[in-house]
């Protein structure tokens, strides 16, 4: 990986829907493409877009292109962005609807209502704006397609939250960022937001695929009220307390529930390691130096179970303290729970109610 500093940026799905969406207008006002095709982000800033394909056709013009996602790791990477346009009656103002790869949404709780394609509110306006740059009362059909899109679609949260037949066309600022957290705090927003808008007043986010199946089998939960989390348990509870439920559980593994307990609302390892010698604080009866020359925070917990010492539970005491705090006041009741690799409950603590 390169370091954080000379990473290069990339561009949204939405970006690269504009500048083909605009492509394809300008051929069908004058009769070619501009290529490349340059578009203005929401910053203000201009940006060039080459064109992978361009065809007018019968009325119908269609332009792609390729989606450089720069140094991020997006499953769009690569992936051929394609407009096509139909020019509409004066007054009609630009629709759009979704093509091949992109899919449908068929569940309340997202930014656009069921039945609406999967392009969100921020590219619609970008695409409108774009094309306002060439005729000041543009009407227009647009249809977004991304070819082996609905493939692509499986490797992210677009089924869990209802929409349906490929991706979503995405982006608030046109930029990708490399290893931004916001992309996956947002999906955690629109988690949340679809499973109250589905009637869920129990959900439970999990850092991992292991605890998620775990939690799931706990409390018989549906797919919606699961929420990926990953290490951001600071960014759901926060947004929780904006839009709360009756019931959260927080489901992890030994070390990412044992870093709660530490006080980190933020998981990742880059924000620190277990401290294991601290374990040892938290329950009578275990050996300081021992916890302490444990490798992993795994290792502490067999270390305590040899000493019959329910660690587990403790530590779920302690990060339910901690996962209280931002949830002060929004009247939500908490549970946390420890599983180990297997899926098997090492630890639980539940709070009915928060004031």
């Amino acid at each position: 990986m390169k370091p954080s500093g000379t990473l290069r940026r990339g561009w949204t799905t939405g970006a690269c829907a504009t500048a083909a969406a605009k492509a394809c207008y300008a051929a069908l006002l004058g009769g070619h493409f501009p290529d490349p095709v340059e578009i203005t982000l929401p910053s203000g800033a201009m940006v060039a877009f080459a064109l992978a394909e361009q065809r007018l056709e019968g009325g119908c013009a269609s332009a792609a292109v390729f989606k450089d996602a720069g140094d991020d790791p997006d499953v769009t990477h690569g992936a051929l962005i394609r407009a096509s346009l139909t020019l509409l009656p004066a007054g009609s103002g630009v629709q759009f609807r979704a093509g091949e790869g992109v899919g449908t949404v068929t569940r309340p709780g997202l930014p656009l209502p069921p039945g609406e394609p999967a392009i969100n509110p921020a590219p619609r306006r970008m695409i409108e704006a774009a094309l306002a740059e060439l005729h000041p009362a543009p009407a227009a059909l647009v249809t977004l397609s991304v070819p082996g899109g609905e493939a692509l679609a499986a490797q992210t949260l677009n089924g869990r939250l209802g929409i349906v037949g490929g991706l979503s066309i995405l982006g608030t600022t046109g930029v990708v960022i490399p290893f931004s957290c916001a992309a996956w705090i947002d999906s955690i927003r629109r988690g949340i937001d679809v499973a109250r808008a589905t009637g869920h007043e129990h959900i439970a986010g999990s850092t991992g695929r292991t605890s998620e199946a775990a939690v799931r089998r706990l409390h018989g939960l549906d797919e919606m009220a699961l929420i990926e989390m990953g290490d951001f348990v600071g960014g759901m509870l926060k947004y929780l307390r904006r839009h709360p439920v009756r019931r959260v559980t927080i489901a992890g593994g030994i070390g990412k529930i044992t870093k709660l307990a530490q006080g980190r609302l933020d998981l990742h390892s880059s924000r620190g390691v277990v401290d294991r010698a601290a374990l040892a604080d938290l329950a009578p009866g275990l050996d300081h130096d021992r916890m302490a020359q444990a490798n992993t925070a795994a290792e502490a917990f067999a270390i305590a179970a040899e000493a019959g010492v329910a660690l587990g539970d403790a530590v779920a005491a302690r990060a339910l303290e901690v996962a209280a705090e931002p949830l002060r006041g929004a009247g939500i009741a908490l549970e946390i729970a420890i599983f180990d690799a297997h899926g098997a409950l090492s630890g639980r603590s539940v709070r009915n109610r928060l004031t």
